[in-house]
């Protein structure tokens, strides 16, 4: 067995061993040992990408979906540094992923030779744990190096702080495997432990953090962000408490108990003036609205819940870090505060329903709050960046069943294709059911590359429902709108209809128009395209009316 070969056999086996299921290969050279000892092993499901970052994105979906590292392989020069802006999100959305970037020998760096870049410690600060792992040696003592270094990396990537851990690995030629019968015997037995132990067992007892009780006021608010938590305990904190419950889509915590329309309830200010809290509660990333980032800084007292070591304060306003936090003893939810914001929550959500309903043709808020309605239970729905994530947030009612996720990290328009794929192919092996996800145009051309799959690779049960509004829609609603050289610089139209994008890439298509069609348009199988074509200046000026309608319901 030649070194290359030996190096990434006995890797991929420890890391298998260690709980690798999914890898992602991008195809090169230098990286041969590796992408051939991942598709021999019976364990770990292999898929392919042509494009360094659709195989980063989709690595990235994978496991976020699983809640399990993926392993993800390319070969020298720049294929490594195309993994960097999922890497990024990786880092600050807590998700594990596994880098293994093939480099060239040392004999070849810096020498002008061909594909050849520093590859040391390339992501930085974003990763939990490099290593420079060396080039294989025919040694004695080489096998139990390799099989701890992957203990100790596949440990980095959680759960005590989960996110992206870097091994850079030198091979030299040959890079393929000796022909059978033929090459010198490894000097040393390249087996792992009997039974399929790791070669470091590392049981993690869950510590359960001790729960803090809550101060025990009557104007209270509880805030979900972005983040992969139970939810159940702030919801059942509100119930106690009659403390509101504001929760961004991909908290998943909008359910009954929460106030669906608290961002127009904080875009008035009339109402925020009536309701400033003693305490607000917050759990996760919030940050989705400049509204709730705002009314965070009204409270005199702000509890966050979360990891003492990476907790999200984006306004800087945290007075108390707590691992849980206890009911307060005495508790009463029925309080003139609590019918207060549940009267306001009724009017809003009246208000902002009937502007939806009285065109039948789909708009862009509509579509948001009609898709999440119709989702089936167990679905996964990928929400893009920029509008699709806002206007669920804006008109999505309470529900459960369904699990919302989304690039929510660094929030880049960058790879939501890819990451969409890859998240609902984890979300079904999971035992979870169908897929979809809404993006916007930008996002759909920004990753056509993530459509484009092999005809052997994994296909996902995914409709990616697109809206087309011929640019960058979410500028239309900010202070750029009234420049003269708004619509070169920050509009971006581009003329493309995603029935083009579909053909290429050879996915079914179907334009939708009316609101009645959604529910018979989301059925199929397979990857899946849905448009929905909408006007950027039409969409704004109703966004427009639906705060304007909730503050009249407000006054009523």
């Amino acid at each position: 067995m030649n070194p290359s070969t030996a190096l990434a056999r006995v890797l991929v086996d420890e890391l298998a061993r260690c709980g690798l299921a999914e890898a992602v290969v991008a195809p090169g050279s230098r990286s041969t040992p590796l992408a051939l000892a991942l598709v021999a092993h019976p364990g770990i499901r292999v898929h392919v990408r042509i494009d360094e970052r659709s195989a980063a994105f989709c690595a990235l979906g994978l496991a976020r979906a699983s809640r399990r590292a993926v392993a993800l392989v390319c070969t020298s020069g720049t294929a490594a540094a195309n993994f960097h802006p999922a890497v990024l999100e990786a880092d600050q959305s807590g998700i594990p992923l596994l880098l293994l970037t093939a480099d060239r020998p040392p004999e070849l760096r810096g020498t002008g030779a061909n594909q050849t870049v520093d590859q040391i410690k390339l992501f930085g600060s974003a990763v939990r744990m490099f290593a420079e792992v060396g080039t294989a040696e025919r040694l004695p003592g080489m096998v139990a190096y390799w099989r701890s270094l992957a203990c100790r990396a596949w440990a980095a990537t959680g759960p005590e702080h989960p996110g992206p851990v870097h091994l850079n690995l030198a091979f030299r030629d040959p890079l393929i495997p000796d022909e059978p019968g033929s090459g010198v015997p490894w000097p040393e037995p390249v087996a792992g432990r009997a039974g399929g132990r790791a070669w470091i067992e590392r049981p993690v007892p869950p510590v359960e953090p001790a729960p803090v009780a809550a101060p025990p006021v009557e104007r209270g608010v509880i805030v979900c962000g972005d983040g992969d938590y139970d939810p159940v305990p702030y919801l059942a904190l509100s119930l106690a408490t009659g403390w509101p419950l504001l929760a961004e889509p991909t908290s998943n915590a909008r359910r009954s108990e929460a106030v669906s329309t608290y961002r127009h309830l904080l875009a008035s200010p009339r109402f925020v003036a009536a309701h400033e809290p003693e305490l607000v509660v917050s759990v996760g990333r919030p940050g989705l609205s400049r509204q709730l980032l705002a009314y965070l800084r009204r409270a005199p007292r702000h509890i966050v819940v979360g990891d003492p070591r990476s907790f999200a304060d984006p306004v800087r306003t945290a007075t108390e870090v707590v691992g849980a936090l206890a009911t307060p003893a005495g508790a009463a939810p029925d309080t003139a505060w609590s019918r207060s914001w549940q009267e306001a929550e009724a009017a809003a959500r009246t208000a902002v329903d009937a502007l939806l309903d009285r065109e039948e043709a789909l708009s862009e808020p509509r579509l948001a709050r009609d898709l999440a309605a119709h989702l089936p239970d167990g679905a996964l729905l990928f929400a893009g960046s920029s509008m699709p994530i806002r206007d669920l947030d804006a008109a999505m009612g309470a529900r459960c069943g369904a699990r919302i996720i989304g690039n929510r990290g660094v929030s880049g328009i960058d790879g939501t294709v890819s990451t969409a794929i890859g998240a609902a192919l984890a979300h079904r092996r999971e035992g979870g059911g169908s897929g979809f996800a809404l993006l916007g145009d930008l996002a759909m051309l920004h990753d056509q590359n993530g459509l484009l799959l092999g005809a052997e690779e994994p296909r996902p049960d995914l409709a990616i429902v697109v809206v087309n509004n011929d640019g960058g829609g979410i500028f239309s609603g900010l202070e750029q709108a009234g420049h003269p050289d708004f619509e070169r610089v920050f509009g971006t139209p581009h003329g493309v209809s995603m029935e083009r994008v579909a053909a290429v890439a050879d996915v079914p298509y179907t334009r939708l128009e009316w609101a009645t069609d959604l529910p018979k348009t989301l059925l199929g199988e397979g990857i899946r395209m849905i448009e929905v074509r909408t006007g950027r200046v039409d969409s704004a000026a109703l966004r427009r009316r639906l705060q304007e309608a909730v503050d009249r319901a407000l006054e009523a």
